[in-house]
């Protein structure tokens, strides 16, 4: 079989996932083994991949690989997130290009667009996905939107309403004027923003006198209905009882008292504006205060901003403030910091709103999901630090708004039959809902045609949080066998940032529905950055595309260089070198192949050092085996590689492969060869879930194998018992040999000329001779009892070697050289030693600064002592 010069990742990647699909290695079905399930974060369903999918998923796939070559029964669930908010924007968006109006659409029209929107860019990431390795169970690919994902939405709506922990009511929400839709609180990030306090004469009315009230929104004032003070405020106690005239609007509104107000902030007279502000909601309710609601869902001024109608707020905002000026109603504006919440989706300002919403209580549903985390720790997450943040959310959590107005997404399952408040019916569908509205009503002549279903959708979130669940047909039918088998999953790999989105919910849905936990693990990746710490956008042009990265450095080459600098939890200073780092990692490793491939085997007699070098690797794979198995208890999955890296770019290639290498032209003997395979398999294993094209593109051509015998469900190497003092012990000889080659190197000497050692020693261990003897070409080791005239030496722990160089080297010209580096190290010493004789330095400096000067000091003491010893002996000879 000839093997090619240089690894071609482009091919080899097609060649091998074709052949892991065709063998259906990735699906599973319940059987004896114990299963291990993780079920992907469902990506928006018309996203493509970037860097964050990437590093998540390339987890996921170590994690199941890992499983699978374990003896697990693995199963990783793919599929896509219907995301209403996204989805529908950009489906009104391409509408509008078209020149077509939502509004104009009945649901059923628009729904069309959105699923015709749906099935042609839908998926694609899934695609891309496979670009990677992603070893997914793809005959299980769901969509939030599958009929049988919709009806366990609906199921659940329908079954917490019938609990009472689903509510209707008429609250201030927060608006996306953009979406148009509701938020939930856990979605509008808030965000300090510089804006303009302006403040605003109220003239007092049936007088001369003016109030003067400071706000940030001067467009709100056609909202107003009252003025607000301090009662303990006697700059305004005159003012009690009496009116205000709201300006523009010429509205006489009541002067009221309450301590709510702060009489530090602004001029301790207060607007109050009860359609348009939370707590201003708060005080217009105490004191019966009409509500006048003067924004289109647009957030546009309706009728009640009288001739601004139809512009909109942020317009108003600024001719408003010319209006007042021009009438000497506006006294002065000065520059305001205050915190202002936007639209975690569409970056819009968000508008309080009262509305009409659905509401599910979150009071008792919390329960469990606080115990099972930070009490029982029956669910861990990692890194641990993001209990205080789980802790956080949960232990403050307010009703969920589960209501959006929006026509993508599962439609709410509630059907009305009057025009009374409570006239409506909560069912499953609306056969169900008409004999329960018969029932209600106790009018048996009622049809379908007399219901009419709740127009908003359901929060996305609220169709994910069982997705767990659902994704195993739990939800419809909780004694089918896969979810018996499946659920609970095992691990679950996700950002920080929604943690109480879907994170936390998913797991009071799993106790709520199952009385068990959804998953064991919880593994929290960083975000990945670029290297100026900067959050990687389109806009900033600083977000590469990741087919880019696999076409130019292979999917495994980019595995390895995100996965490198990915500890849990941590962001990621992404930089492409890293790619290149990955792409040299699987150089160096088919390298090694080729290497070993090309030697000649020969049924001869086994060398002691080879036998010798399998003792000691065999020992190294073994407690780095033990390292790695630690790292993934602990979900340090970049400390796994980074051990797994060490081992074979270090240990196997610089050391095993240099310790077994046959001489120039020489066979190599058949039962180190044999035992030269056997570790490079043990390697490739290890590898595997990291770099999965790479290693069964070479475990396929060590030997031809059988279907049966792919890498991808091999086995994961068995930990054994081994003797760790031959790592210990080695390491000397390793120190040796260096220090052979640090003179043979620094001298010119010539590797194919062997030289003599001479060792001072005191219990010698010269159990690893050979190899020594082998990688220094070293023609024999001599015990002697002193130093060594007309040598150059180096020191291993307490004993020193003396490599003899009369003929080797011009003995004059290396007392010169060894006489100048003497001199420049006692003056480097000296200026060290200056420092630490400086008591203001000493007295002022860090710990690790004096720290690293007296390593300085010991280091140039060391150094001097073997130049003097080096120079003794050659000065002898």
């Amino acid at each position: 079989m000839t093997i090619p010069v240089h690894f071609d990742a482009k091919t080899i990647e097609d060649k091998w996932y074709s052949y892991w699909m065709e063998n259906n290695y990735f699906h599973s079905t319940p059987d004896h083994r114990t299963p291990y399930t993780i079920v992907i974060p469902p990506p928006n369903v018309t996203g493509v991949l970037h860097m964050g999918h990437m590093l998540n998923n390339t987890i996921q796939d170590v994690l199941i690989r890992r499983a699978r070559l374990k003896g697990f029964n693995a199963c990783w669930v793919p599929g896509t997130d219907h995301a209403s908010i996204a989805t529908e924007a950009k489906v009104v968006a391409k509408l509008k290009q078209e020149g077509i109006d939502k509004a104009d659409l009945t649901r059923e029209e628009f729904l069309k667009h959105a699923w015709d929107w749906t099935d042609k860019y839908g998926g694609v990431i899934l695609d891309q996905l496979k670009k990677l390795g992603a070893s997914c169970d793809w005959e299980r690919t769901k969509f939030t939107m599958d009929p049988d994902m919709s009806a366990s939405v609906i199921k659940s709506f329908v079954d917490l309403y019938n609990k009472g922990l689903i509510y209707r009511g008429y609250r201030m929400v927060n608006w996306d004027p953009e979406a148009k839709t509701t938020l939930s609180d856990e979605e509008v990030n808030y965000e300090e923003q510089q804006g303009k306090l302006y403040f605003i004469k109220y003239q007092i009315e049936g007088s001369a006198e003016y109030l003067t009230v400071a706000t940030t929104r001067p467009e709100t004032i056609f909202g107003d209905t009252a003025i607000c003070i301090n009662p303990t405020d006697e700059r305004f106690s005159h003012l009690k009882g009496k009116k205000a005239i709201v300006p523009i609007v010429n509205r006489s509104v009541p002067i009221i008292e309450d301590e709510y107000v702060d009489v530090e902030f602004g001029t301790g007279c207060l607007k109050v504006t009860p359609a348009h502000d939370v707590n201003d909601k708060v005080l217009g309710d105490k004191h019966q205060l009409e509500i006048i609601d003067i924004f289109n869902d647009d957030a546009t001024l309706n009728s009640n901003g009288l001739h601004y109608q139809g512009k909109d707020r942020f317009v108003v905002r600024e001719e408003i403030s010319n209006e007042l000026e021009t009438s000497g109603q506006l006294l002065k504006v000065e520059t305001h910091v205050n915190k202002v919440g936007t639209s975690e989706r569409t970056k819009a300002v968000i508008e309080p709103r009262l509305s009409d919403q659905w509401f599910l209580k979150m009071e008792d549903l919390v329960k469990p999901a606080i115990k099972a985390v930070l009490e029982d720790s029956e669910i861990k997450l990692h890194p641990k630090r993001f209990d205080n943040t789980y802790r956080h959310w949960l232990e403050n959590i307010r009703d969920w708004n589960i209501s959006r107005q929006l026509w993508w997404g599962q439609q709410i399952p509630a059907y009305y039959f009057g025009d009374g408040e409570n006239d409506f019916v909560v069912a499953e569908n609306i056969d169900d809902a008409l004999e329960l509205a018969k029932t209600r009503t106790g009018n048996q002549s009622l049809t379908t045609a007399d219901l009419t279903q709740d127009a908003d959708a359901l929060d996305t979130w609220f169709s994910s949080w069982l997705w767990p669940m659902a994704v195993f047909g739990g939800v419809l039918n909780p004694q089918n066998d896969d979810f018996k088998y499946y659920y609970p999953t095992n691990d679950l790999v996700t950002g920080p940032d929604i943690l109480f989105f879907w994170v936390a919910r998913m797991i009071i849905a799993g106790y709520e529905y199952t009385g068990e936990k959804p998953f064991t693990n919880v593994y929290l990746t960083g975000l990945v950055r670029d290297k100026q710490r900067r959050k990687m956008s389109k806009s900033l042009g600083n977000s590469p595309d990741p087919l880019d990265l696999i076409d130019q450095f292979g999917a495994d080459g980019v595995r390895v260089g995100l996965l490198l600098s990915a500890s849990a939890g941590n962001d990621i200073m992404f930089d492409e070198e890293l790619c290149n780092q990955g792409k040299s990692f699987s150089n160096k490793i088919w390298n090694a192949f080729r290497l070993i491939k090309g030697w000649e085997v020969s049924d001869i007699e086994q060398p002691e050092s080879a036998r010798l070098a399998i003792e000691w690797y065999d020992a190294k794979l073994q407690i780095t085996l033990t390292e790695i198995e630690d790292h993934f208890e602990k979900y340090r999955i970049s400390d796994a590689l980074m051990a797994i890296y060490k081992l074979v770019w270090d240990d196997f290639c610089s050391w095993f492969l240099e310790m077994i290498k046959p001489g120039y032209q020489q066979p190599i003997d058949a039962k180190t060869f044999a035992a030269a395979i056997e570790m490079l398999e043990s390697n490739l294993k290890l590898l595997h879930p990291f770099m999965p094209f790479l290693t069964e593109e070479i475990w396929q051509l060590i030997a031809e194998r059988t279907s049966q015998q792919a890498l991808i469900i091999s086995t994961w190497p068995e930990q054994k018992p081994f003797d760790q003092t031959i790592l210990s012990r080695f390491e000397q000889s390793m120190e040796v040999i260096s220090g052979i080659r640090a003179i043979r190197k620094d001298k010119n000497i010539p590797f194919k000329d062997a030289i003599e050692l001479k060792a001072l020693r005191g219990a010698a261990d010269t159990y690893f001779d050979p190899i020594v003897i082998k990688m220094g070409n070293i023609s024999q080791i001599d015990a002697v009892q002193e130093t060594v005239n007309g040598a150059l030496s180096f020191r291993v722990g307490s004993d020193e070697y003396f490599i003899p160089v009369q003929g080797l080297v011009d003995i004059d010209e290396e007392i010169a050289k060894l006489t100048q580096e003497l001199n420049y190290t006692k003056g480097f010493l000296k200026s060290v030693q200056g420092k630490l004789g400086n008591e203001k330095f000493v007295s002022g400096a860090p710990a690790n600064v004096l720290e690293n000067e007296r390593k300085k000091e010991a280091d140039a003491l060391a150094k001097i002592a073997t130049i003097e010893q080096s120079l003794a002996g050659l000065n002898q000879a």
